[in-house]
């Protein structure tokens, strides 16, 4: 590969890395607020709504997609590179993957589920309504901090490889 394809290569992937961070930003300081101020019937059926509509999205096609890409270009970091933007490449991965996909996974989907299988006006779900925009906010503020830092390391990354490159020759 040669050095400016890979610099754009790393360009791309922090740009859009800091998007997923972006819309996870969004949820977090006013999308989220806007539905837990609803009554908890509205909140949640739109809460519902949001979650079925995103497995459609181009928002999910990119969050996952970022998975194979960064560890693809982990990979050649691991083999190609030396100094600090190897070490970046490999820590943004790995922030990226338990920050955003295991907590998406983890946290974020089982929520989702679980609300998905209640019916809006239910006693249940006002209850576990108000937990719900709680917690799912929390895991969704440590996604957007994920996001946010995995774009930083690959923007430095690639500002710094040209110079590791070209020390590498």
């Amino acid at each position: 590969m040669t050095t400016h394809l890979f610099v754009y290569a790393c360009l791309t992937i922090g740009l859009f890395t800091a998007l997923v961070g972006g819309v996870f930003q969004a949820f977090s300081d006013f999308v989220m607020a806007g539905l837990i101020r609803a009554a908890p019937a509205g909140g949640i059926d739109s809460m519902q709504q949001i979650n079925r509509t995103v497995l459609r999205s181009a928002f999910l096609a990119i969050t996952l997609a970022l998975a194979p890409i960064m560890l693809a270009a982990s990979l050649y970091a691991w083999q190609s590179l030396e100094g600090s933007p190897k070490i970046l490449i490999l820590i943004g991965t790995a922030i990226y993957m338990t920050a955003v996909l295991g907590v998406t996974m983890f946290g974020n989907v089982p929520m989702n589920k679980h609300l998905d299988g209640l019916t809006p006006s239910s006693p249940d779900a006002a209850i576990y309504w108000k937990r719900f925009g709680t917690v799912w906010t929390g895991w969704n503020h440590v996604r957007t901090f994920g996001s946010i830092l995995a774009a930083i390391c690959f923007l430095l990354a690639a500002t710094g490889l040209p110079d590791t490159l070209t020390a590498m020759t």
